[in-house]
């Protein structure tokens, strides 16, 4: 969303009106799949006056490869009416796993006219949303969290996704039967990832590991409770 907000300006000025407006997408998350070769969305110019829609793309730190284009990366949306947006893919080689990248929504205003005594200061706020890429022939999986392996070794909680599946989870995790919460490094687990976190000695023989999931889509679902072993030298 965007927000025109009015300030006072150490007192001197009087506050004006407060509005809420924004690009808005159709959906949580883009899922791009390699059989279809592109992918689209809708976004809504739900401000009250013409914006300029910028799209980004961005990598994340795990993959930097050029994957994908954006069309249009900029465009004028009237009040009201909604963009579509094309993703298109450009990998040279087949996809085995899926892979994530990141995709930025915003809407650029012109300036606001100043009004005699008042002040005002434009804000953008991005919408900022995963893009999954599938792989052609890959069967689609609703509990992917359920092919992580959990293991303590050399003192360390280690988890392992060979899967090919990008796993979204919340950050904190509980070792179990003790209660003791273990921070992750990011929101998701990518394909073919390994994380190693410390532990302390009191919760090197805990016995499962308790994750907080979540959908492709990112919404929440029940925690689920995973087996957890326990390497030995």
């Amino acid at each position: 969303m965007r927000r025109v907000l009015a300030v006072a300006l150490s007192g001197l000025f009087p506050v004006a009106p407060a509005f809420a407006d924004g690009m808005l997408p159709e959906t949580s998350v883009v899922i791009v799949y390699e059989d279809k070769g592109e992918a689209t969305i809708n976004v809504r110019n739900s401000d009250p006056r013409p914006s300029l829609l910028h799209v980004m793309l961005q990598d994340i730190p795990e993959d930097a490869e050029p994957l994908l284009f954006v069309t249009p990366p900029v465009s004028r949306v009237e009040p009201g009416e909604s963009q579509l947006v094309r993703f298109i893919l450009r990998n040279a080689e087949p996809l085995k796993t899926q892979r994530m990248k990141r995709v930025v929504f915003e809407g650029l205003q012109p300036k606001n006219k100043l009004q005699p005594g008042r002040a005002t200061v434009s804000v953008n706020i991005r919408q900022n949303l995963p893009v999954i890429l599938h792989p052609k022939g890959l069967a689609p999986n609703r509990e992917p969290w359920k092919g992580l392996t959990w293991t303590i070794a050399g003192g360390e909680l280690v988890v392992r996704n060979d899967t090919p599946y990008v796993v979204r989870m919340g950050q904190e995790v509980v070792l179990l039967p003790m209660m003791t919460s273990v921070r992750v490094p990011a929101g998701y687990v990518l394909p073919g990832s390994r994380h190693a976190l410390p532990l302390p000695e009191s919760v090197r023989n805990a016995t499962a590991v308790r994750l907080y999931p979540a959908t492709v889509y990112g919404f929440a679902v029940d925690s689920y409770d995973a087996s957890l072993s326990i390497a030995t030298d």
